[in-house]
């Protein structure tokens, strides 16, 4: 159920975006879901993309460092609510989301969170044993 999900560490300078999008498109990589986090000197650019080794050795190629990480991707009800309901089963057994970020499925009543937990495994069954649809990371790669 887990999900696998690069990074890649940009310096915090004009074009260093638009250059990591341009080598992943000229290497027929699709990106699926993305999230930037940024401080004065540098960046960490989060994706799920469709083809991770062959998004990593593109990037390396270019001399981008990339780290591997693992997220879950969860079904969340496309309306008011709908994170909290998931949130709120989390925090009653204390689990700590590090990050998160969504994307929309078009024609669907349901958005896709990635999370990153403290305690991925935990979050995981947690999360089925109340309902929670966890999707398997290839479907995400192909969403």
């Amino acid at each position: 159920m887990k999900v696998e999900q690069i990074s890649v560490f940009l310096e915090n300078k004009s074009g260093r975006i638009a250059e990591v999008t341009g080598i992943l498109a000229e290497s027929g990589i699709n990106i699926r879901a993305l999230s930037l986090a940024d401080t004065s000197d540098f960046g960490v650019l989060r994706m799920i993309v469709d083809n991770n080794q062959k998004a990593e050795e593109a990037l390396k190629k270019h001399n981008f460092t990339v780290g591997k990480t693992f997220v879950v991707a969860v079904e969340i009800e496309d309306k008011p609510g709908g994170l909290y309901k998931i949130l709120s089963i989390l925090h009653k057994v204390s689990i700590n989301v590090e990050y998160m970020y969504a994307f929309v499925q078009p024609n669907s009543k349901n958005a896709v969170m990635i999370f990153r937990f403290e305690k991925l495994e935990e979050a995981v069954r947690v999360l089925q044993e109340n309902g929670v649809v966890v999707i398997d990371g290839d479907k995400v790669y192909t969403l």
